[in-house]
C-alpha cells in the first residue's frame, strides 16, 4: 500500500470567515468551490473546508463526533518568519494558542487556531528543509 495522503478535510462552521483566514491570511488561493466546500492545491495533497454539518452527513457521523486531538503544520523557511505568520493569520481571523518560542527539541513554533477552532503549528526546523516547491522532507 502506498504510505500517502491525499486530502484533509476540516469541519467549518462559515465558509466566508473560514475562507477569509486561508486566502488573506495564508495567501492561499482556492481551486474548487462550491456554497459548501473551498479545495486548497497544497505541495502533494488537498486541503478541504467544508461546512461541518455537510461533512457530518457526508460521512454519517453526528457534527460534533467527539475529541480528535490534532494539529496541522506549516513549515516556513526561517526561525524569524514564525511569529510574523502567526500575527498576520491572527489579523484574518485566527486565534493565537501559543506564542512562538523554541521546544525542547529543537526549531522554533508557535500555535494558531483557525477561525473554526483547528489548531495550525507555524514552525522552523532547521534539521528539515523546504523544496522550492514546498515539499519538506525529514532531514537535510
Amino acid at each position: 500500500m502506498q504510505q500517502q495522503i491525499s486530502v484533509i478535510t476540516l469541519g467549518i462552521a462559515d465558509l466566508a470567515r473560514s475562507r477569509r483566514f486561508y486566502v488573506e491570511g495564508f495567501g492561499w488561493k482556492p481551486v474548487f468551490e462550491t456554497a459548501e466546500i473551498v479545495f486548497y492545491q497544497m505541495n502533494g495533497l488537498m486541503l478541504g473546508t467544508w461546512l461541518a454539518s455537510a461533512l457530518a452527513e457526508d460521512s454519517r457521523r453526528p457534527p460534533a463526533a467527539g475529541p480528535g486531538a490534532f494539529a496541522l503544520a506549516h513549515n516556513v523557511a526561517t526561525r524569524e518568519d514564525v511569529q510574523p505568520l502567526i500575527d498576520r493569520l491572527a489579523r484574518f481571523g485566527g486565534r493565537e494558542l501559543r506564542p512562538a518560542d523554541a521546544p525542547p527539541h529543537g526549531g522554533f513554533r508557535g500555535y494558531i487556531a483557525d477561525p473554526d477552532g483547528h489548531a495550525w503549528e507555524i514552525a522552523w526546523n532547521p534539521a528539515w528543509s523546504i523544496s522550492p516547491e514546498g515539499h519538506v522532507t525529514f532531514g537535510t
